[in-house]
């Protein structure tokens, strides 16, 4: 395709950047950066290359029209999750109207519509206003992008462009990860008398987070992020067949909503613990915050989710403000003071083993953002 927007995207999408923190080894963000950050030099702006960690750098580009104005940030994450299982995940290949690859949807295409946008405005001129391009990394784990990208560099609002289909996300949910260990008695499985068995001890916890659960979602729905959750992600236990376990733990997530904390979580978790020891006085479990992240809300008198309405239906797209269910950067950048929305194509597969985007969406999402950001840098609401 001769897109310009769409050869980019088939770049990024051929790097292997998967996140080294959730596959150890794994390339990283390091070639991706590269590649933008030529791009994005080519295309006249200021470029800075912030590095995170080793290896693994966020990219910011600079499009300044040099007048006072207002300024608008454009962001989105260059790491990946892994590739386990799929057979083609750097392909980049164009089937029917979809682009396939490990990070089309999540969220090279969010990156390649923000960088050509950038483009696009470019060509326009703008005689106010500063635009900031940040490609940024780590956001599929700990967001050490997004906490390093926030000390240097804010906006008055900012776009993250990650896979909405076209709607405008204007909040969504937070998280907590939670580690849960049971204790018990290593003991020869022939004397049941002298063992404790853990995991049989963590059974009990998992009935009673399960009911958890299901109190969190009878609750009354946020309008636009649903209800809390939570799921039990890893368990582990025992040494071998013919002896009691001593130790079992759980790794969980609790999914929070608005007006929630992982404090409010972690109370809920040492509740069940603490019954379960009144129950028996044999239980003894622990558990820990490991690491959270807060749910967000755009701001509700902000200007920017009815001027992106407005940007859309100019090109005949409908779209309409929406809660998201995952977490992503905004929620970071809210926080630092840069009231943010969420705006991207749409597809299928996100973190499975097809993963494809729609051409089409990249490129009305790419249209619409040239349009946002001159609109916005001229002050128009």
């Amino acid at each position: 395709m001769n897109d310009p927007c769409i050869q980019l995207l088939q770049r990024l999408v051929a790097i292997d950047s998967v996140n080294p923190s959730l596959v150890p080894g794994a390339a990283g963000e390091s070639q991706v950066a590269a590649a933008l950050a030529a791009h994005l030099r080519s295309l006249g702006l200021d470029v800075h290359v912030q590095e995170v960690a080793p290896g693994r750098p966020n990219v910011v580009g600079i499009l300044d029209s040099g007048a006072p104005g207002r300024s608008l940030m454009f962001c989105g994450h260059t790491d990946t999750v892994g590739v386990d299982g799929m057979t083609e995940p750097f392909s980049a290949a164009i089937r029917d109207g979809r682009l396939y690859g490990r990070g089309s949807q999540d969220m090279k295409s969010g990156v390649a519509a923000m960088v050509d946008a950038a483009r696009l405005l470019r060509d326009r001129r703008p005689r106010q206003g500063r635009l900031i391009v940040a490609a940024i990394i780590d956001e599929e784990f700990a967001s050490l992008g997004a906490d390093a990208l926030v000390r240097d560099w804010n906006a008055d609002a900012a776009v993250v462009t990650e896979p909405t289909d076209l709607q405008i996300g204007v909040g969504h949910k937070g998280f907590a990860w939670f580690e849960i260990e049971t204790s018990g008695r290593a003991a020869h499985g022939s004397r049941p008398k002298d063992g404790r068995d853990a995991i049989l001890r963590m059974g009990r916890v998992l009935a009673r987070l399960e009911a958890l659960d299901r109190a969190l979602q009878e609750r009354p729905p946020h309008p636009m992020m649903g209800t809390a959750s939570l799921h039990a992600s890893v368990v582990d236990g025992g040494r071998e067949w013919s002896s009691y376990p001593d130790r079992c733990r759980l790794q969980m997530e609790r999914r929070t909503i608005a007006g929630e904390s992982p404090e409010g979580a972690s109370a809920e978790i040492d509740s069940i613990l603490s019954q379960l020891g009144e129950e028996d006085s044999e239980f003894v479990a622990t558990s820990r915050l490991v690491f959270s992240r807060p749910a967000y809300e755009t701001p509700a008198a902000h200007p920017l989710p009815g001027l992106l309405e407005r940007c859309a239906a100019a090109r005949a797209i409908e779209v309409k403000p929406v809660g998201m269910s995952f977490w992503t950067d905004a929620a970071v950048l809210g926080e630092s003071g840069t009231p943010s929305v969420l705006f991207g194509p749409g597809g299928a597969g996100l973190h499975s083993v097809e993963e494809y985007v729609h051409v089409d969406q990249v490129l009305a999402c790419r249209d619409v953002l040239a349009d946002l950001a001159e609109a916005w840098l001229t002050g128009r609401t």
